[in-house]
């Protein structure tokens, strides 16, 4: 009975081995039902982290316009970029290929951020500075400084975060003040037309469009010291527009006015005969009221006036020089016939010594 028992288990334990080494030996090659050893998951999630890190990438290198500034570079990384998410993932082995294929992107990607962020600084920087000269310049932030330091100090803190690596942060508060800096400009550029109208007289070419343009541009700063920036720039705008009108009609009449005196002044250099005396700067004044001439017909008004300017100028200089020019050449002349009478009376003298001496 226990032999029995012993020749059982002794059989199943056979069958069971050879169950299991069938059940473990894999199909031969070409064998029918064959497959490739799939991927056990373990490494799957890989490419998930891999494509998020490198789409990252490429957002900050857009956000910072690296397109713009290496556009054959950005080209190249875009083409491995869908190249590594083409690639298949059906074992360990290609996962993991995939995943290093888009690390390798997002390095790239990261290489062409570095590049361009202090080139998009600077960029940003020089508009803001270019803003920045003409509010000065105008004359805007001497009446205005606290405004401009408001600007300034955003400015100050968009470099204090781009020198912390604040890159995003940076950029934003770059924006602020370059909006800032852009309502200034502006602001300036009404400042700057009223100034010229005033220091210029032309109000009374104009006084209701003046009177109206001075009541826009004070609603316009009320609205920008309340934050409405939308309202006060509209106003700026407007003011703008209507001190241009007056400045335009102040210039068309100006230079007519100014024609008039250049005219003038031609006409005594002419009888002064200046053109002939004081040659040079007769020509130069010719030019100017040729140049006055041309802009006038061609209605550009400001050219005109200013031209007419120099003219009136340079052909009162030419007058003037003539007029010295003869005096001196008086001068000469009374001095040399001076010197010609005391040469006489000496010759006298001499001939009268030498007929007393020879007595």
């Amino acid at each position: 009975m226990k032999k029995n028992i012993f020749f059982l288990l002794l059989i199943l334990s056979v069958t069971v081995l050879i169950c299991i080494s069938c059940a473990s030996t894999p199909d031969a090659p070409g064998a029918g039902g064959a497959t490739a050893p799939e991927s056990s998951g373990v490494y799957t999630h890989l490419v998930g982290v891999s494509t998020m890190n490198a789409e990252a990438a490429r957002r900050r290198g857009i956000d910072f316009t690296a397109p713009d500034y290496f556009p054959s570079d950005w080209e190249s990384v875009e083409s491995q970029f869908s190249h590594a998410r083409s690639m298949p993932e059906s074992t360990d082995d290609e996962v993991i290929a995939a995943a290093a294929a888009l690390d390798a992107v997002a390095h790239e990607y990261d290489v062409l951020f570095w590049k361009t962020t202090p080139l998009y600084a600077q960029a940003r920087e020089d508009e803001i500075m270019e803003h920045r000269e003409h509010i000065v310049h105008s004359g805007f932030s001497g009446v205005f400084p606290q405004y401009l330091k408001k600007a300034d100090d955003i400015a100050l803190a968009s470099k204090a975060q781009y020198d912390a690596g604040a890159y995003y942060n940076a950029r934003d508060l770059a924006d602020e003040a370059l909006v800032e800096y852009e309502t200034l400009h502006l602001g300036s550029r009404v400042y700057a037309a009223r100034q010229e109208i005033v220091d210029r007289g032309f109000i009374e070419y104009d006084p209701e469009n003046f009177l109206r343009a001075d009541e826009i541009a004070r609603s316009a700063l009320t609205a920008y010291e309340a934050g409405n920036r939308e309202t006060a720039t509209a106003n700026a705008e407007e003011a703008l527009l209507r001190y241009n009108i007056v400045r335009e009609n102040g210039w068309t009449s100006y230079a007519s006015v100014r024609r008039d005196g250049a005219v003038k002044e031609r006409e005594l250099a002419l009888e002064e005969r200046a053109n002939v005396a004081s040659r040079e700067t007769y020509r130069e004044a010719e030019v100017s009221f040729n140049r006055a001439e041309e802009n006038l017909a061609a209605r550009n008004f400001t050219a005109a006036g200013l031209a007419y300017i120099d003219a009136e100028a340079m052909f009162a200089i030419s007058r003037k020089e003539t007029v010295e020019r003869r005096q001196r050449a008086e001068e000469a002349i009374r001095q040399a016939e001076e010197k010609i009478g005391e040469s006489s009376e000496s010759a006298v003298e001499a001939e009268r010594i030498i007929e007393g001496g020879s007595r």
